[in-house]
């Protein structure tokens, strides 16, 4: 089969690897397409301290930077052939999607990362069956897609322990910004507040959801934040939060979706009394903080990862039953020559939000 290879840690290449053979309780899939995340970006920009990281925090990306890496993890498929053993429960040219792992006899293997399990640049691969969700309503294999970076976005909200009353604030509208912005809209609560420096994904938040987009360019996010979430009569002084008096502001809830140093910082400084953040980017670096500012402001400081087969399946249901417009996402698609060049297109959020790979175009 041909593939786009991420070779010698430091270029993609197409090339041909043996077509892969479904053991039992797995089946063989063709490959109908397959978005590139911002994991895929950072992994070839920084390979060596993504396999590091990665290895420290107990190996949930099985990076080996000195092998052939197939990436490609958020993907929609068609079943070919079913290895032995299998229930065949699903026939062959059933449209597919699954969470990014396959099993092998007792062994849980995550794909796109490991070397030992090639991910969706390639024509095709092997999934759990027990893994496998069909595709409903007709929905185009574009559009099934996304299921996995949308359920990034609802495990978040998930877990965020929102009420009614909480007014959220999403710091950072690219692909994990605006799936929280899509999971927040599905949860009814808002107004949902904003902020990106890009105005293509400012637009791109108004479209997923929110209700308010912020330029921290010319306005403070928290600033604004504030003025939607303060009562009239407010008093903000020591004295009224110590003994009580007068109206409340709305709970706050922020949502880090940047994921690069000094993000969780600058929330610190701006976060209001008693605010929630949670911790949905990804940051691989080193970063640093000074706690004072969460302690003097009771903040609480929240980190939430990838999703659960309950989440996985609700966010394809939440696209399948159009409570979530993804097509607005999707600002590209190239096949297995263009994957190099579509890796250096995504750094620029004013072009592309999603480019969705498709191995046999």
């Amino acid at each position: 089969m041909r593939a786009a290879i991420f070779r010698k840690a430091e270029t993609i290449v197409v090339d041909t690897l043996p077509d892969p053979k479904p053991v039992a309780g797995q089946v063989l899939v063709k490959t109908l397409c397959c978005g590139i995340c911002g994991s895929d970006l950072h992994a070839a920009k920084f390979p060596r301290q993504f396999a590091d990281v990665a290895r420290r925090s107990g190996g949930r990306f099985e990076m080996n930077p000195d092998r052939d890496v197939v990436f490609g993890h958020e993907f929609c498929c068609e079943i070919v052939e079913h290895g032995p053993g299998s229930s065949k429960a699903l026939k062959a040219g059933t449209k597919v999607v699954s969470m990014p792992l396959t099993v092998a006899g007792s062994t849980v293997l995550g794909i796109g990362y490991n070397p030992d399990a090639p991910g969706a640049f390639s024509e095709y691969l092997t999934l759990a069956e027990r893994m496998l969700l069909p595709v409903p309503n007709g929905l185009s294999a574009e559009h099934a897609a996304l299921t996995e970076p949308m359920a990034v976005g609802w495990h978040a909200v998930q877990h965020a322990r929102l009420t009614k009353e909480d007014v959220p604030l999403v710091i950072g509208c690219g692909p994990v910004g605006l799936a929280v912005i899509a999971g927040l809209k599905i949860k009814g609560v808002g107004p949902i507040i904003a902020a990106d420096f890009s105005p293509a994904r400012r637009a791109l938040a108004l479209k997923m959801g929110a209700d308010i987009v912020v330029d921290p360019a010319e306005t403070s996010p928290y600033k604004r934040w504030s003025e939607v979430a303060t009562p009239e009569g407010f008093d903000g002084s020591r004295f009224a939060a110590l003994f009580g008096t007068g109206p409340r502001q709305r709970p706050a809830v922020l949502f880090e979706c940047v994921g690069v140093p000094g993000v969780i910082q600058q929330m610190m400084l701006g976060a209001p009394q008693w605010a929630r953040i949670v911790v949905v980017g990804v940051c691989m670096e080193t970063d640093s903080f000074e706690p004072f500012f969460g302690i003097a402001r009771q903040l609480n400081l929240q980190f939430v990862l990838g999703y659960s087969p309950e989440e996985f399946a609700d966010s394809l249901h939440h696209i399948a039953e159009g409570m979530i417009d993804v097509s607005p996402l999707i600002t590209g698609t190239v096949g297995l020559d263009g994957v190099a060049q579509a890796f250096k297109d995504l750094a620029s959020p004013e072009r592309h939000a999603k480019i969705l790979v498709e191995p046999w175009r």
